[in-house]
């Protein structure tokens, strides 16, 4: 990359990744790496050689909403742009490599990625290749870093529309504030309907004469247990009302 990081012919810096496809054969691929980047927050695809991208064919029929703004306003650009105006990222299996070879070696994971690439102070894209034999070598020799999957060493190789997939699923944190799944810390069980559980337990443990000497470890066993379940308000007043009516029944006997 060149040495202007603030701005390259009007990229500007701590952007989202752009996403770039090099030399793509399949007008399908296109459309779900477009796809994927809709679902995961990202907007800038760059394609190199790309096929011809016909509105009424297959890029636009796999890209499901993304037809709408991802890939019709995709940018084609040359390789040698690339290089020069992001941080390229190449994303590519590791064949068994270390670091005698620096082709294809160090590289990063996608998770690793997405703890290091906000610190980073560049326009950054991540480079997929082709279908068959994704990037070259001559390619990667261009690339700033490599990025690779962790998959079975007996077959590593994942399709380029997988891959993408992949990869921008672990980075959505650099581009989604919020998805459709509901935040575990605003559905959590407040702390006191929580403590009112352990105070049930401690209850119930007394009324079916539980070892005295065992009930502090038991106790602090259900603490643990509880607090890796992240239980909702709703589980949490179950549970109580359970552990109430268990409690009442010896008496009631």
């Amino acid at each position: 990359m060149s040495d202007d990081s603030s701005e390259t012919d009007g990229v500007t810096s701590r952007t989202a990744p752009a996403v770039a496809v090099v030399d793509a054969q399949s007008p399908g691929n296109v459309g779900t790496i477009a796809r994927a980047m809709k679902n995961f927050g990202f907007t800038d695809l760059l394609l190199v050689d790309p096929p011809d991208l016909d509105p009424d064919g297959e890029a636009y029929g796999f890209a499901g909403h993304a037809r709408e703004d991802v890939l019709p306003n995709a940018e084609e650009i040359e390789f040698d742009r690339l290089a020069d105006a992001y941080h390229t990222i190449g994303c590519t299996a590791v064949t068994n490599e270390d670091d005698r070879s620096h082709m294809r070696f160090p590289y990063s994971t996608p998770a690793d990625l997405a703890e290091r690439l906000p610190t980073v102070e560049a326009p950054t894209a991540l480079v997929f290749g082709r279908e068959r034999v994704g990037l070259t070598n001559e390619e990667l020799a261009r690339i700033d870093e490599i990025c690779s999957i962790p998959a079975s060493a007996d077959y590593p190789v994942l399709n380029l529309g997988q891959a993408a997939t992949v990869t921008l699923y672990e980075l959505r944190s650099l581009t989604l504030e919020e998805t459709q799944l509901p935040d575990v810390e605003r559905v959590r069980a407040p702390e006191r309907t929580v403590d009112r559980l352990y105070d049930q337990w401690a209850a119930l443990l007394e009324e079916i004469n539980h070892p005295e000497e065992k009930r502090d470890k038991t106790m602090r066993m259900l603490r643990r247990v509880y607090g890796r379940a992240d239980l909702t308000e709703r589980e949490a007043n179950t549970l109580l009302g359970l552990l109430r009516r268990a409690t009442e029944r010896p008496a009631e006997d």
